[in-house]
């Protein structure tokens, strides 16, 4: 990808703002892209953008639809978190995406309304983190509600651009265990090689495993992986796909190196 310019709002490291072009989202702050020619709506999550000149970096931490004034048509913008304190003005940026972007939700009624300390989603995102080049990784906490994990990972696959997606909790036999009926709607491809793994890892541990219903598959460019909600089902779960996780995030980007080598 090619540089291209942007005139940055001046704000302090760790601020996020929006990037839109000239002459839009004049009601507040935001960034402004000097030239219409970059691909800046192809940016997943994750994305780095560094200056050819200076110490300045922001990265890709999400996009959203935004009024533009005195037009009919809402604007998708990414939103740039800035990684070091800005000065205004404006700067040749290179952008770059090296790594993978995780999302992990929670689903949990009592972890949603406050009653409970959510455990099993920071225990998977570290171990993740552990074991994965992320570039980013953002956590959720929703409530056992088919219809807004649904809405949440379509819009984290599809529209944000997060390379892996997992979900803890809603797997078992209870009345609210919905996530398995919420997410293979969503599945393009299914991954029963990855169901599989985790199941005969868990039985391994207890025969209660067998009453997991975990699922996995692809969404667009996005792999969603269900896991169940306690601490120690994740860590055995993980440690179960762990040695082909990376080698399948590389396939679902394309790439073409044999699988047997």
């Amino acid at each position: 990808m090619s540089p291209f310019s942007i005139h940055l709002q001046s704000c302090a490291r760790g601020r996020v703002l929006p990037l839109a072009e000239a002459g839009m989202l004049s009601g507040g702050p935001a960034h402004r892209l000097g030239s219409r020619s970059t691909d800046g709506n192809n940016w997943r999550v994750g994305t780095l953008l560094t200056a050819t000149e200076g110490h300045i970096r922001l990265k890709v931490v999400g996009r959203a639809w935004l009024a533009v004034p005195g037009r009919l048509h809402m604007a998708n913008c990414p939103l740039l978190e800035a990684l070091d304190d800005l000065p205004a003005g404006s700067h040749l940026f290179q952008p770059e995406r090296r790594g993978w972007a995780l999302g992990w939700i929670t689903l949990s009624d009592r972890g949603a309304s406050g009653e409970r300390q959510d455990e099993s989603g920071p225990l998977l995102a570290a171990a993740l983190e552990k074991a994965l080049p992320l570039i980013h990784s953002r956590g959720f906490l929703l409530s056992d509600e088919p219809r807004a994990l649904r809405s949440l990972v379509t819009d984290l696959a599809l529209t944000q651009g997060y390379d892996l997606i997992v979900t803890s909790g809603g797997t078992g036999l209870s009345p609210r265990d919905t996530t398995p009926e919420a997410l293979a709607p969503l599945l393009e491809r299914r991954l029963p090689g990855f169901e599989q793994l985790m199941l005969q890892k868990g039985l391994t541990h207890t025969p209660l495993a067998a009453l997991s219903r975990a699922i996995a598959g692809t969404l667009g460019q996005s792999l969603v992986i269900s896991l169940p909600g306690s601490r120690k089902a994740v860590a055995e779960n993980i440690e179960a796909i762990l040695p082909i996780l990376g080698h399948a995030l590389d396939k679902l980007r394309g790439d073409p190196s044999d699988c047997g080598r």
